[in-house]
């Protein structure tokens, strides 16, 4: 099974905007929301999901990713919107929940703040190089 497909931070955000059953998923690990930052949904008055994909700092899936989407409230009827640093973990988490039924699964291109760019950094691509919401946690 596939997953809905791939859409850009802000195409995500228009999602978000209109659909009412739209959800943001960020499934980056508990040190990246932290240190990083986090896509701030309050202007649209809706909280971000966080679900790890990946457990820190084994790198294994989230063996219960499912059943936590579940518990956070997200069903068959949702539109939902992964995240994660650069676009790459969320294909996975997408795909996982296909599997589960959860037919309308997207994957955030880019991610939270993009690949390595030729100097080795990020940040010039993703949610936060389009300037969309997001605070420090």
């Amino acid at each position: 099974m596939t997953y809905a497909g791939d859409v850009s931070p802000e195409q995500a955000w228009k999602q978000l905007e209109t659909n009412p059953d739209a959800v943001l998923v960020d499934c980056r690990t508990q040190a990246e929301w932290n240190f990083v930052g986090v896509p701030d949904l309050e202007i649209l008055g809706k909280a971000t999901v966080f679900v790890e994909w990946v457990n820190f700092p084994d790198g294994q899936p989230n063996a219960g990713f499912v059943e936590q989407l579940r518990e956070a409230g997200i069903t068959e009827n949702n539109e939902v919107l992964f995240i994660c640093r650069s676009g790459h973990r969320s294909i996975g988490a997408a795909h996982a929940a296909s599997a589960a039924g959860i037919a309308k699964a997207y994957n955030i291109v880019d991610g939270f703040e993009g690949g390595l760019d030729d100097s080795d950094h990020r940040g010039s691509v993703g949610w936060r190089a389009a300037n969309l919401p997001w605070r420090q946690s």
